[in-house]
């Protein structure tokens, strides 16, 4: 599946304009959500691969929350191994295999540009350097404290926490509607870190990633990961199991390094067999004032602020970009 330049500004991009595919289309289409509904969760998904690998993590390598009722060291700095292990593996394993191995060419990337180096944008002068010090420094740090905290709090009682043979109807639920929450989170933080005050300071960081590369998903400054892990907090409300939170840690942080490979799909022999990346993202990282959410929520159509690929929402983003900065 050989690509051909789609443009002189992409080496590949979906049919363009881009299509809503909200789920939250109004009226309601049975057939698109049975399809969306099929494709995310019926299938070997990105996301029910993180499912299946939160817990599996839960009963093998993550303390319990028996270990969490009392902070310990040792509990404490078993999550913080794990969580750099993911990471890594992650993260590392997605690099490997499309910019060292090449296993897929360019088929399906986006960017026509390799990842930078000797470019004194990055610290140490190197994308990829930059990104993994980024992300397994300060994510893996911080992405541990909000585990270990919210993990204490449902030991000891302070967070409602459920079982699947106590509540196997919202266990289910909850799956299924912890990436919509974390969608939702994420674009009003988002907004929010767009706001000069944050973005001079924390988010033009995480932008100098104009090419993605799998180490870009979860690399962020301090302040950022701060307010981007956040959405962690939800389990101190909801009820939840430990499944949920080790779910939305993986979902958040390692997973990040799936949703920013650069490529939107993973090819096994010329058949797309798993969705990473997307266009949509792509083109906010290019255009920075567009597509602040991801394609699930309406946001983005709502407030004017969607960029379907077009040349027309290129000025219209540029416009808004130079409105801004008066």
């Amino acid at each position: 599946m050989a690509d051909k330049p789609a443009s002189p500004l992409w080496n590949y991009h979906p049919d363009l304009p881009l299509e809503n595919p909200s789920v939250f289309q109004w009226p309601p289409d049975g057939r698109f959500l049975a399809h969306w509904f099929a494709k995310n969760w019926l299938t070997l998904s990105e996301r029910v691969m993180m499912v299946i690998l939160a817990v599996v993590l839960f009963y093998t390598v993550y303390p319990s929350l028996a270990d969490a009722q009392t902070w310990a060291f040792g509990w404490v700095i078993q999550t913080w191994v794990v969580n750099m292990v993911l990471c890594f593996t992650i993260a590392g394993g997605l690099h490997w295999f499309f910019y060292m191995k090449k296993g897929q060419g360019k088929d399906l990337r986006f960017s026509m540009r390799e990842l930078a180096q000797n470019n004194r944008k990055f610290d140490f002068d190197n994308q990829v350097k930059d990104n993994m010090f980024w992300t397994l420094g300060s994510g893996v740090a911080q992405l541990t404290a909000y585990q270990v905290v919210v993990m204490w709090l449902m030991a000891n009682g302070y967070a409602p926490t459920i079982t699947f043979t106590s509540n196997p109807i919202w266990f289910v639920a909850w799956v299924l509607l912890l990436p919509i929450w974390s969608a939702f989170h994420f674009y009003w933080v988002h907004r929010l870190l767009h706001v000069p005050f944050f973005y001079k300071r924390f988010h033009h960081l995480h932008h100098r990633n104009i090419d993605l590369g799998p180490w870009s998903g979860f690399s962020m400054h301090p302040g950022e990961h701060l307010m981007y892990l956040s959405t962690l907090l939800v389990h101190v409300v909801v009820a939840s199991h430990p499944v949920h939170l080790i779910f939305h840690v993986i979902y958040q942080g390692p997973g990040a390094a799936m949703t920013h490979t650069g490529y939107e799909d993973l090819l096994i022999k010329d058949k797309r067999r798993l969705a990473l990346g997307t266009f949509y993202h792509t083109l906010h990282h290019k255009y920075f004032e567009c597509n602040y959410g991801n394609q699930e929520m309406p946001w983005d159509r709502w407030f004017g602020t969607f960029h379907d690929g077009s040349d027309t929402a290129t000025q219209d983003t540029r416009r808004r970009m130079k409105a801004m900065q008066k």
